[in-house]
């Protein structure tokens, strides 16, 4: 049996394109495992709370002092408990003003910790969260892969970088681009996500 961890961040709930093609994800996913255990965040419906100074305190490796870090540590160690759990990870992440909403920017605020998911060493850092795969489901209105507006794309980069610093590397990235350029984009769009999204879990599935 694996284990999926899914993240929603889209405040747009059942109309959100990014829901719509975790859950696809996660329906391939079944499909490929019919005992797949899977742990969701809605962190739109359920955010987790922005940093604070006794937040940052414990997660940069104080020891808790009050009710606030108490629960800021415990909650930094559950999130990243859920993720090491997880064989894939499946990201929806819609742009919001070119970058990845602040729902998501939090989870990584909370489970990025020095000698927890990565270390520093003469070498540089390195990621300590390893032996995962990532699916991430990028839903844009317009068109940055490619074009003038790529310069703009501070979402796929973004992601990128945090999630090979606690060691993901294996990220295949989803995107549904156009969606703002009418009813006919937005379907061709979604349609072709939906089937990337088919051949990299049965990619998945294949054993290396």
């Amino acid at each position: 049996m694996s284990t999926a961890l899914v993240l929603l961040n889209s405040v747009l709930g059942t109309e959100s394109a990014s829901n719509q093609l975790v859950d696809d994800a996660v329906a391939e996913l079944r499909a490929t495992d019919p005992h797949l255990r899977v742990i969701t965040r809605d962190l739109a419906s359920h955010p987790i709370p922005h940093l604070t100074a006794n937040a940052v305190a414990v997660i940069r490796g104080a020891e808790p002092k009050n009710a606030e870090q108490i629960d800021a540590r415990a909650l930094s160690d559950q999130l990243i408990d859920e993720l090491r759990s997880a064989d894939v990870v499946v990201i929806g992440a819609p742009m919001y003003n070119f970058g990845i909403p602040s729902t998501l920017k939090t989870w990584f605020d909370y489970v990025l910790r020095a000698g927890v998911t990565f270390s520093y060493a003469d070498a540089g850092p390195k990621g300590l969260i390893t032996g995962k795969r990532a699916i991430v489901i990028l839903t844009r209105g317009g068109l940055y892969s490619a074009g003038p507006a790529q310069a703009m794309d501070a979402q796929e980069p973004h992601l990128r970088t945090m999630l090979n610093f606690i060691g993901i590397f294996d990220i295949t990235f989803v995107r549904a681009e156009r969606l703002a350029f009418g009813p006919d984009a937005r379907e061709s769009a979604i349609e072709a996500a939906r089937s990337q999204i088919g051949d990299t879990v049965r990619q998945l599935a294949v054993p290396a």
